[in-house]
């Protein structure tokens, strides 16, 4: 079935059913449009108020004539038509009216303009614009076939008046489904569309709606279809004894839209509600559970089935039931909404910090409330967590140790009591500059080692001094910079000094302690050494004697011996060379007994090494050991006191000495005094022995306080070296010797 019949069909079947006059002329132009033949349509009624033609229908309208709108008339074109029937659009244009100039201004010149009445009594006329190449003698016949179907249609009855009265969109479809009729609604709906297009608006299984609904003879309702952004709802009335089916269909777009979003809105609470991870619970007015979320498995280890019909309040801590239950009611009876923080116990018996809002649920016309919706979640990590902060800030505030707060800037944010005490500022006084408070080589180290080490390993040290900004003495302290991260991610110090002036007066006393000490350790040394230093001294003197003795008989004998004179000259050489001798032993001696404050300066290593060698190489003689000096020239300098590191080394000789004395009774046994720098930016001193050597167990008390191997020591000397070692920066370790006997080594920082 092609679409021009049925388009005709449609027309006259509205003619019958005598629509209003709009749908006739719409479904008229539509069907005439679906001729090859034709461009466009219109129809137009006389209005004779205004004496002119005017539109009728929703389609395409002409545009407006020339000249006043208020001089315009058709009345010249309008008795043409009531005596011809019929003019050429030609013709039309040539006539003084308004519709020529219309059509002058629409291009329109090929075709015809018939008078045609479409609601009997009501003049009008149908212009038909053809393509170039149709002949206008088919408008003709055109004319004459519509003519004589409306003439035949006044007589017939309505075949179905409900499709043409049917203010819902309607057609009739015969039994494979196709369209026979539409009706006004339907078309007004399609529009400019095409006829065709009317499936578009069906659902997709329309054919087999057909044939269902005849051959159950029933009808099928409530069936959607889309078109577009379009819904419509159709239901499908069969004819059975006509074989053909009446589809009827309502507008449903925000109908079914407002009920999809209802059941998306639907799904969606049910989901969150089920997934939540807060409780969400309806209540009676006095409290007791209606229903609750599957979070109270979660929160408070009970199903929802077990809390509907329990009471809230019997959960409730016993120390707050009574007062949070009245503020409850009164804020929901007065405000219809309510938040409190309170304690609630779980299944197992332990509480929970709950944090619940209420909102009151009223009646619609007396205003009671008839229930209670809950949301409540579980705030026990969050009321822990502000307790352990309030614990702390009171720590801090309470803490003897000086606490400052700086920001990434630099500033000082904060400073505890024990803080404003040492820096002497009052409560009201405003915050220091962080360059106030510390000296500029520790503020210079803070800003080059300290951020960015707290930035990378959490916690920075370092030892300082804390100035007063008002002036006044400064505070020793031994500083922690600490890097935090606050909850919005930004970052802050927090620097923790404690007040060193008491370990500063203990070190020191101590410094004098040790100090004396060690020069105890070397008056006892230079006891047991005395033969040694006498032999030393008095093998000068002996020569002295010998050369002034000698020198007063060349005296005597001047006047007879000619060669007295230079003789005694040579006595004089040797007597003044050896009293040098003598002397320089003296100054050693003297300043290795030197008494007082330690001087740290840069030393040479291999020139101290050798004054030790020096002062015990007669105990090493008469032990028969060699002492081998293995001391590279042009040594780094170290930075130490002159006379304890000398001691320490000839502590270390003499204990050497001692070792190989025992494992080489009366014979000759070797000890090599070494130094060598190391990469780890140190020097390293090393004395290596042929003794009986150490085993484990010994080696790890050696350096214990009196714990000695000798039997008339007192085990205070390499304690002692240790600890003068350490005082230095450096270290002092024994170990086993590659070829037995054994290693002490020691470690000293670079100048």
């Amino acid at each position: 079935m092609t679409q021009t019949p049925v388009r005709l069909h449609t027309w006259l079947r509205l003619q019958r059913e005598d629509v209003p006059l709009a749908a006739r002329a719409d479904a008229l132009c539509r069907a005439l449009r679906g001729c090859p033949e034709v461009r466009q349509a219109y129809y137009l009624s006389w209005l004779p108020g205004a004496r002119i033609y005017g539109h009728e229908g929703s389609g395409q309208h002409l545009p407006p004539g020339q000249g006043d709108p208020m001089q315009a008339s058709d009345e010249e074109l309008f008795a043409r038509l009531e005596v011809e029937g019929r003019l050429g659009l030609d013709q039309v244009r040539q006539l003084d009216c308004w519709l020529a100039g219309r059509l002058r201004r629409a291009a329109i010149s090929h075709g015809q303009a018939f008078d045609l009445a479409l609601v009997p009594g009501q003049p009008g006329l149908l212009l038909v614009d053809v393509r170039e190449d149709v002949s206008l003698d088919w408008l003709g016949w055109l004319h004459e076939l519509l003519s004589t179907l409306l003439a035949s249609v006044s007589g017939l009855l309505r075949a179905s008046p409900l499709l043409g009265l049917d203010p819902q969109p309607s057609l009739l479809l015969d039994a494979e489904a196709h369209p026979l009729e539409l009706n006004a609604a339907l078309l007004a709906m399609l529009g400019e569309l095409p006829l065709a297009e009317v499936l578009r608006f069906l659902p997709v299984n329309h054919a087999s709606l057909v044939r269902a609904s005849l051959e159950q003879s029933r009808a099928i309702e409530g069936v959607e279809a889309e078109c577009g952004e379009r819904m419509l709802i159709w239901t499908y009335i069969p004819d059975p004894q006509e074989r053909r089916v009446l589809a009827r269909c309502r507008e449903a777009t925000a109908q079914i839209r407002a009920e999809r979003e209802a059941a998306r809105a639907r799904r969606l609470y049910r989901l969150i509600t089920e997934n939540t991870t807060d409780l969400i619970s309806r209540h009676t007015p006095d409290g007791r559970f209606l229903d609750a979320s599957p979070a109270s498995w979660t929160l408070l280890g009970y199903w929802p089935e077990e809390l509907r019909g329990q009471l809230a309040q019997c959960l409730f801590h016993p120390q707050e039931l009574a007062q949070l239950v009245q503020r409850a009611r009164d804020a929901l009876e007065q405000d219809g909404y309510h938040t409190m923080t309170y304690r609630i116990r779980h299944r197992a018996g332990h509480y929970l910090w709950f944090e619940t809002a209420s909102r009151a649920i009223r009646e619609t016309y007396t205003g009671a409330v008839v229930e209670v919706v809950s949301v409540s979640r579980d705030i026990t990590a969050r009321v822990q967590a502000e307790e352990n902060r309030r614990r702390l800030a009171e720590v801090v505030e309470a803490n003897t140790d000086p606490v400052l707060f700086v920001d990434p800037a630099g500033l000082i944010t904060y400073l505890n009591p024990a803080a404003r005490r040492a820096l002497k500022l009052g409560v009201r006084d405003a915050m220091p500059a962080l360059a106030q408070v510390f000296a500029p080589d520790d503020l210079a180290r803070i800003s080059r080692e300290g951020w960015s080490t707290a930035e990378r390993k959490g916690v920075w040290n370092l030892d300082a001094r804390l100035h007063p900004p008002g002036g006044g003495a400064s505070v020793p302290v031994s500083m922690v910079l600490l890097a935090h991260t606050a909850a919005g991610g930004e970052r802050y110090y927090s620097l923790v000094a404690r007040d060193m002036t008491e370990r500063e007066l203990r070190e020191a006393q101590q410094r004098r302690h040790q100090d004396e000490l060690a020069h105890t350790a070397r008056l006892v040394t230079l006891g047991e050494l005395a033969s040694g230093i006498a032999h030393e001294i008095n093998q000068p003197l002996a020569a002295v004697v010998n050369y002034a003795s000698a020198s007063q008989r060349y005296l005597q004998s001047l006047a007879s011996n000619p060669k007295a004179a230079d003789r005694v000259a040579q006595g004089l050489e040797r007597i003044t060379e050896h009293a040098n001798h003598a002397s320089e032993v003296i100054k050693r001696l003297r300043a290795f007994l030197r008494k007082g404050q330690r001087k740290m300066q840069a030393l040479d290593v291999a020139e101290v090494a050798r004054e030790a060698v020096r002062l015990c190489v007669w105990e090493a003689s008469a032990s028969q050991v060699a002492i081998v000096e293995q001391l590279p020239e042009n040594l780094p300098p170290v930075y130490a006191d002159r006379v304890l590191l000398e001691q320490v080394l000839l502590n270390l000789l003499r204990n050497a000495i001692d070792a190989n004395r025992e494992a080489h009774p009366g014979q000759d046994s070797v000890i090599v005094l070494a130094a060598r720098p190391e990469v780890e930016g140190r020097l390293a001193i090393e004395v290596r022995d042929q003794g009986p050597g150490l085993d484990e167990a010994e080696l790890a008390r050696i350096f214990t306080p009196f714990y000695t191997s000798k039997p008339d020591g007192l085990g205070l000397g390499l304690s002692m070296s240790r600890s003068i070692i350490e005082g230095f920066g450096g270290s002092l370790d024994g170990e086993p010797g590659e070829e037995g006997g054994l290693l002490m080594r020691c470690r000293l920082p670079l100048q």
